[in-house]
């Protein structure tokens, strides 16, 4: 179901303060900018799909993101795969 544009922009607010606010300074340093960079193109399965990986355990997202372990095949998304890739061309 299609939500209204104003609900949208509002759950990309309510994700992009989440990224940044993680619980571990690492993890914000990783979502922040990315859900800055990127969230705003984000369609709703892309934001339903970062929504569930903001809810994962902080230690394994951050093994999933610097490549230490691989990522729960619930959390193996094309959202996580563009986290990587964004982090991957930051440090490259």
């Amino acid at each position: 179901m299609t939500q209204n544009p104003s609900d949208i922009d509002c759950w990309r607010r309510r994700l992009t303060y989440r990224s940044w606010h993680r619980g571990t300074k690492e993890l914000d340093l990783l979502f922040g900018p990315f859900a800055d960079a990127l969230i705003a193109d984000f369609d709703e399965v892309e934001l339903d799909q970062f929504d569930k990986l903001l809810l994962a355990p902080d230690p394994d997202v951050y093994d999933w993101i610097i490549g230490r372990a691989a990522p729960d095949i619930e959390y193996d998304t094309p959202v996580l795969v563009k986290i990587i890739a964004f982090h991957d061309q930051r440090h490259a």
